[in-house]
């Protein structure tokens, strides 16, 4: 087996495993024995720190209870874990930030929970080769500033950037705004360090920009979801900082015409690094966080930031000046005080937050359809709403065609989760229906597991079980995510 050069974790790691105990019934030696591995700092099992882990950020949706929790401080804490996890055939479920919303890292199966946070170092980053190497628990926003400094630049730029972290990103191939210019996490991957349930080390990729060694494990591996390896390294891409950027709201008088503007951006090459589309009601919402409100006198919006150097962002600006006349915008605002610019970022960031200071219940799906349907899918989702008596909201990077639906609950009951539930169902219906993905940037895990065989059929699901196998014929890591258990 490979070995860290985390020459801290050592003293313990390299004890004899011969010594540990076979978990009894309910796991009930199974602190003991991860202390007696692991040492004490590393391993948590009081009940208030295993409630912090029982899920992600869809706590609404389902939790588990984990028997233990482990602090990995190192490669090799990983090794052993896992290790005695999968010779004692116990669920382990690796966690970043648990700031998912797919319910990707809720340990549905108990067990151990695997927190990866304390994995936090940026090792390399090589202005020469335009790459970066880092910690699986790195911060995205951490990375961000770290990178910047040197003036270069990783786009993938999800919500939750202040706390998620590089290893869950790729892990779920994560998304975020500037997908539509940029690309999302996977297209910035290179190379992987990653432990095996028996765990063993491999380093998949490299840090070569163009590679084409054989089948490309890398990418098997991000968006696996936790379910065939740990990633503990990452080699990313970087590109140059752009020099200048701009913000800029497209006001319209129905959301038919800002979803319709949108496929027309795209076509006419016009590209803003982020393009979102956002409603009356959002906007409404964000003017209640923004120092300086958007003017309400439209029924959609679009934001856009768009970036490059001054000529290129004026040519692009104009170019979307006269489509937006031409396609019967009301008006297009160019926000040039930049702290009123920083303002509406952080409210469309800030978004889901602010949700829930009116309604109970907020549920975020992330169906993904071609460009040119998203009109389609705007109307199908209020017509759903209305149909069935339920709040639906919409925002999202319509740039790329991601968008996200909301179903909003303002009294939790019984007939309102029905109500919800079959709305949800409803719209990812529809999503399918239009050639659109169940999940364009969160994520399977448990919430869109029930969806996944109507997009992929029989064949590639078992295709995919086979893969599992492969990595994890113990089937020990996060199981139950991606398919259902009946499908297991």
């Amino acid at each position: 087996m490979m070995r860290s050069t985390c020459t801290a974790c050592w003293a313990v790691a390299d004890r004899d495993e011969t010594t540990m105990k076979t978990p009894g019934p309910g796991f009930d030696s199974l602190g003991q024995d991860l202390r007696r591995l692991l040492g004490s700092a590393k391993v948590k099992t009081d009940p208030e720190d295993l409630l912090a882990y029982s899920s992600d950020a869809t706590r609404y949706y389902a939790q588990g209870n984990p028997q233990a929790v482990v602090l990995a401080g190192c490669v090799d804490d990983v090794c052993q874990v896992l290790k005695y996890a999968n010779r004692q055939e116990i669920p382990l479920t690796p966690r970043g930030a648990g700031s998912g919303l797919s319910g990707g890292s809720t340990p549905i199966r108990g067990g151990i929970v695997l927190d990866m946070k304390r994995m936090n170092k940026i090792l390399e980053i090589n202005k020469g080769n335009m790459t970066a190497r880092a910690e699986s628990g790195v911060v995205l926003a951490n990375f961000h500033r770290a990178v910047e400094k040197e003036r270069l630049f990783y786009p993938p730029d999800p919500q939750s950037m202040d706390v998620c972290t590089l290893g869950g990103n790729v892990a779920c191939r994560a998304g975020g705004p500037r997908g539509v210019k940029y690309g999302t996490t996977p297209n910035y991957v290179l190379g992987l360090e990653a432990v095996l349930p028996d765990g063993s080390v491999i380093n998949t990729g490299g840090i070569s920009v163009k590679q084409a060694n054989g089948y490309n494990l890398t990418q098997i591996l991000t968006g696996s979801e936790g379910t065939l390896a740990v990633i503990t390294k990452v080699n990313l891409r970087l590109l140059t900082l752009p020099p200048g950027r701009k913000t800029a709201v497209i006001v319209c008088d129905s959301p038919q015409i800002a979803a319709e503007l949108v496929s027309r951006i795209i076509y006419e090459g016009a590209v803003p690094a982020v393009l979102e589309y956002l409603s009356v009601g959002a906007i409404w919402l964000m003017n209640s966080y923004c120092p300086i409100p958007v003017a309400l006198d439209g029924q959609a919006y679009l934001l856009l930031e768009l970036d490059g150097s001054p000529a290129l962002i004026e040519e692009d600006l104009e170019k979307i000046k006269g489509l937006s006349s031409q396609m019967k915008a009301r008006e297009v605002k160019v926000i040039a005080d930049e702290k009123q610019a920083a303002g509406i970022w952080k409210a469309r960031k800030n978004l889901s937050p602010l949700i829930l200071r009116i309604y109970q219940k907020s549920i975020s799906e992330d169906v993904t359809v071609p460009r040119d349907k998203i009109a389609q899918m705007v109307k199908a989702v209020s017509e759903i709403g209305a149909q069935l008596g339920i709040t639906t909201g919409m925002s999202g990077h319509a740039g790329d065609g991601n968008i996200h639906p909301g179903v909003q609950i303002m009294e939790v009951t019984p007939e309102a989760e029905r109500k919800a539930e079959e709305a949800i169902k409803l719209i990812i219906e529809k999503g399918l229906e239009l050639g659109g993905t169940v999940s364009g940037e969160h994520g399977i895990g448990l919430h869109k597991s029930a969806y996944l065989i109507r997009e992929l059929g029989r064949d590639q699901i078992e295709l995919m079980k086979r893969i599992k196998y492969a990595f994890d014929p113990r089937g020990i890591l996060n199981p139950g995510k991606i398919w259902p258990d009946e499908q297991s």
